[in-house]
């Protein structure tokens, strides 16, 4: 870290930063874009892995599926407490702390041998990677300048989503080769890596008086007091929730004609990569408009190719491809907006706003395989109508949210309405 960084002024978490006070983008953004993929891949890496824990530790199949669960319900509570743990002790010190203590859950799960303790030690494991996102996400919202701001979110959230596809090929791959428990030392070591590099790249926290540090439970209370802010925690609800479905319908399902064709399958999970690639991109051309109004056109892009997705089902795999590319597109620019709309209004309080953002959208994540088994009768067919249903009512309440007008005054906060 150069000497300038090292010396330059505290400036606490609510004011304003002169042009040289703010972070470099690229050599901020790339150790934390590769570390969100490393980190909440977890969740998903062992959704490949569920039939070798079923024959390996004699678990049947709704058992093993428990090891998603496990790390899905842990990962969304601990948002709880890293956010104001972010806010109270520092982002670059929670974030970092954080990341090796889930590189050390995470070598963990690879020596379990039954489905007790691989449930224990995922549940940890979920625990512990939850201390990474609201910290990263806040040390971004305030440190990188406001003309890069919406592109470095995206790039954020562009690799939360996209460690589910990544994550999944990853674990494929090593499966045959180097058996189940590579995933997680792989990871392990990988996670531990990146650590070291942010370690040397962040910037120091700045110095806080006793004064400076918000109540983390006051600002999560009046928080969810604020109609506006409310409204945008519900639309936040949708976001992954669909995501999760349409992905696990194409699993369970699949499109009619397409379904047990391996590489038929392997094309429609690979057809949304270009749009996560593109997402900041268009994040920096979009950034003119106001977070919530973001959020209202990628929230009804998203549900309009979810239900144009039902519709050409039947027309082969590359018409579902394009459907499926601009369906995520979608999901990778709503998430951004919130995290922006959200933050807008809870000035030092941001990690706690992102926390309890990243707790419900995470929290719809779980909830998405459930929403696909509801809709799994009328086919992958179903599954798209419930999901692109479910983000035309999420692009509704975050219209509702724009609208929405709250003299609610967050104590010592920013009180900027999102519009």
């Amino acid at each position: 870290m150069s000497q300038q960084a090292q010396t330059r002024p505290a400036v606490s978490p609510g004011e304003d930063r002169g042009p040289a006070q703010w972070a470099p983008t690229a050599r901020t953004m790339v150790p934390l874009a590769a570390a969100a993929v490393f980190v909440v891949g977890q969740l998903y890496v062992v959704i490949p892995l569920l039939g070798e824990f079923t024959s390996g530790w004699r678990a049947g199949t709704a058992q093993a599926a428990w090891m998603v669960t496990a790390f899905g319900f842990a990962y969304a509570t601990g948002f709880l407490f890293s956010g104001p743990a972010a806010d109270r002790f520092g982002r670059r010190r929670v974030l970092l702390a954080g990341m090796v203590a889930s590189a050390l859950a995470t070598a963990a799960v690879g020596f379990a041998d039954d489905l007790t303790t691989g449930l224990t030690l995922r549940a940890i494991q979920g625990f512990t990677s939850a201390f990474f996102a609201p910290a990263a996400l806040a040390y971004v919202a305030e440190r990188i300048a406001p003309p890069r701001r919406p592109i470095a979110l995206t790039t954020m959230t562009s690799g939360f989503i996209a460690s589910a596809i990544i994550a999944q090929a990853a674990a494929t791959l090593l499966l045959p080769a180097f058996g189940w428990q590579s995933a997680f030392f792989g990871g392990a070591v990988c996670v531990l890596g990146l650590a070291a590099i942010l370690f040397l790249v962040l910037e120091p926290d700045p110095a806080r008086g006793a004064t400076d540090r918000p109540n983390p439970l006051r600002a999560m209370g009046t928080l969810l007091q604020r109609r506006d802010t409310l409204l945008l925690y519900l639309a936040t609800a949708t976001v992954l929730s669909s995501f999760v479905a349409v992905y696990t319908g194409l699993e369970t399902v699949g499109p009619e004609g397409l379904a047990g064709n391996p590489t038929a399958m392997l094309v429609l999970r690979a057809s949304a990569l270009p749009a996560f690639l593109a997402a900041p991109w268009i994040a920096g051309r979009l950034r003119r408009y106001a977070p919530t109004t973001r959020v209202v056109g990628a929230l009804a892009v998203a549900a309009a190719s979810a239900f144009l997705a039902a519709a050409v089902s039947g027309l082969g795999v590359w018409a579902i491809a394009v459907c499926l590319l601009e369906f995520v597109g979608g999901i990778a620019l709503a998430a951004p907006g919130l995290i922006e709309a959200v933050g807008s209004v809870a000035g030092p309080a941001r990690a706690a706003a992102t926390a309890l953002y990243t707790f419900v959208l995470f929290i719809g994540a779980s909830l998405g395989p459930q929403l696909a088994a509801f809709a799994d009768a009328a086919g992958f067919v179903g599954v798209c109508l419930a999901a692109g249903t479910l983000l035309a009512a999420g692009a509704t309440i975050a219209f509702a949210a724009r609208r929405t007008r709250n003299s609610t005054a967050l104590t010592g906060f920013n009180t900027q309405e999102p519009t």
